[in-house]
């Protein structure tokens, strides 16, 4: 019994001295802190909203207490950062402490003051901490731009009582005839609104960056015109710039067009990151009412739900490749009037859940009505995607309104009997084709790849003649032609 006393006693004894030497405040010259990374880099940022906090975990080895004397930024008040400790924001914190073999972290944030500087701006500055008499950095980097805000300020009444907000450029009415260019982006919060004879033109290289839920809205009446070139592109996607965000689905809603005008247009876009691409709806139930949408040379990509989603609309579609959504790639319901000429059609969507719907979706009825699907015509088109058929027709025939559907010398991936010459014109069916690099949207078929190639009939050249050129601006063969957006020679 004494022994086990004596054996108690020293392990107390050595257990408080352990104690007092780990609580200890030590004043080591060599004992310093570590830091789980030595520089901080935030992506573009746009001024007046800053940029999504980043952190850092600033860690204590030490078998000791160590006193951080002081933590701040080097820039002080002129700093585009912000800090925060222990709970507590500001530019600069004295004697704080780290247990040992510990750590803290420090949160930091980045706010970009508006500098009316079309071009890019770099934003650098550095964290400077003591310790012991150590002087040790941290170093922080942001890229900045000016941009155009478009926020909400009114709303839109839907007749069952429910309101869409909406916002005006400038926070002001929009002007009759808005013309956005490329000299500094448009960042648009919750839906800005084109409508009441109004016409919005969106000129070559222009940037919008829409946030979480927001989206461009033609409404009745309204006319959207986006103007891209071969190589300046305007390109549509969600605010997020950091490297983690750059290929997530979802970010913002859809670009969005109803009945009304007939002269909405498309050309040479990048629409991607999104919910829906472009969904072009008629509201109401006036089949009669003008609608079109043209869109040409465009890539709308990585959607969580739809690419393009036409809804007893009229849409031309030429040279546009629509790839990897959440669940079908083209969604055509209740009839409408569709020709889409040399367009790629891929769907190898990888993200979250597996897809299960098929790459194109045609529909023509209600459940009390049939309605006109006046025609659907695909001319020297590819679908291509990782089910075992990508089309499905969904449609009921109708003494009224017969269903009225082409593929003309298409390569497609389907297991629908292609039997009905007057339906299906010299079309190619098969196993998959042989795409360059599908990961990262590359969808040019492999030189090797033969299935898409020299289809000889007139109507094949009849359509390649429409368009001349590929999405590459690449002369495209008119007599053996290629189907899909790109000339394979």
């Amino acid at each position: 019994m004494k022994l086990f006393v004596k054996i108690t006693l020293v392990f107390v004894v050595l257990l408080n001295a352990f104690s007092c030497k780990k609580n200890k405040l030590t004043d080591d010259p060599s004992a310093i802190v570590a830091f789980s990374q030595d520089s901080v880099l935030f992506d573009t940022v746009f001024t007046t909203i800053g940029s999504t906090t980043r952190h850092i975990r600033v860690i204590n080895n030490n078998s000791q207490r160590v006193k951080i004397s002081n933590i701040n930024l080097k820039s002080g008040g002129t700093s585009g950062f912000k800090l925060n400790v222990d709970g507590l924001s500001g530019l600069s914190f004295d004697d704080v402490e780290i247990a040992a073999h510990d750590s803290m972290y420090i949160f930091i944030q980045v706010n970009v003051n508006p500098t009316n500087q079309n071009s890019p701006l770099v934003i650098r500055d550095e964290i400077d901490f003591t310790v012991n008499g150590n002087l040790q950095k941290v170093h922080l980097e942001a890229w900045g731009q000016d941009a155009y805000y478009h926020r909400p300020t009114d709303a839109i009444k839907f007749k069952d009582g429910t309101y869409l907000p909406y916002s005006y450029l400038n926070n002001d009415t929009l002007p009759q005839n808005a013309v956005w260019n490329n000299d500094k982006p448009h960042v648009i919060y919750g839906y800005l609104v084109v409508y009441n004879q109004q016409k919005l033109t969106i000129n070559a290289g222009a940037r919008i960056y829409l946030n979480y839920k927001a989206g461009l809205w033609v409404y009745t009446g309204g006319e959207l015109k986006v103007l891209g070139q071969k190589g300046n592109e305007v390109i549509f996607q969600g605010v997020r710039r950091e490297e983690d965000w750059k290929d997530e689905p979802g970010q913002w809603d859809r670009i969005w067009i109803n009945e009304g005008s007939v002269n909405n247009e498309i050309n040479y876009a990048i629409i991607k990151n999104g919910y829906i691409g472009v969904q072009a709806e008629l509201l109401g139930t006036n089949f009669s009412a003008p609608r079109r949408l043209k869109i040409t040379n465009t890539k709308i990509q990585n959607m969580s739900l739809w690419g393009l989603y036409g809804l007893a609309y009229n849409i031309y579609g030429a040279n546009n490749i629509i790839s990897n959504c959440q669940e079908h790639s083209v969604n055509l319901v209740l009839g409408g009037k569709y020709t889409f000429i040399h367009c790629t059609f891929a769907n190898f969507w990888t993200k979250d859940k597996a897809r299960e719907k098929e790459l194109l979706f045609i529909n023509n009825y209600t459940s009390t009505q049939v309605l006109p699907l006046d025609s659907a015509y695909f001319g020297n088109c590819i679908i291509d995607g990782s089910l075992g058929n990508e089309i499905k027709l969904d449609l009921q025939n109708d003494a009224t309104f017969p269903p009225k559907y082409t593929f003309s010398n298409c390569w497609l991936k389907t297991d629908i009997n292609t039997g009905d010459a007057t339906k299906w014109i010299n079309v190619r069916t098969g196993g998959g084709l042989l795409f360059v690099d599908k990961e990262n949207y590359d969808w040019h078929t492999k030189p090797e790849e033969t299935q898409v190639k020299n289809f000889v009939h007139a109507q094949a050249t009849a359509d390649a003649s429409k368009h001349t050129s590929d999405l590459d601006g690449g002369t495209r063969n008119t007599m053996s032609v290629t189907a899909g957006a790109y000339q394979i020679n």
